[in-house]
């Protein structure tokens, strides 16, 4: 299970990193930079620390997944991107992937 949690905290790490990327205005402010390389630092310590027992397909299919929805989420609510029903219907999709993965797969390490 401390694995599930290292995953998780890989994930939030590297969100936190690229949202502070896009604040960052292309390495250009010194505080949101600073949160880029130390955001990814921690992700990508804590994704090898996951990689250990979850297999790494299944590791990265889940980062990306949860990544990307969470990503969007914030573009939302903090820089105004706007989302279509294609993009609402695509990120349901990447959900209910992640899903289906951890309920019915054989391969995830519960």
């Amino acid at each position: 299970m401390k694995h599930w949690l290292f995953l998780a905290t890989a994930i939030v790490a590297e969100t936190i990193a690229t949202s502070s990327l896009k604040a960052s205005e292309g390495f250009t402010r010194f505080w949101p930079s600073m949160l880029v390389i130390l955001g990814f630092a921690i992700a990508f310590y804590f994704l090898s620390l996951t990689l250990k027992v979850i297999p790494i397909g299944i590791a990265y299919a889940v980062w990306s997944g949860v990544g990307i929805v969470l990503i969007t989420t914030i573009s939302w609510f903090l820089f105004g991107q706007k989302l279509d029903l294609p993009a609402l219907v695509g990120i349901a999709l990447i959900i209910a992937g992640v899903v289906i993965m951890q309920v019915f797969s054989k391969v995830v390490s519960h």
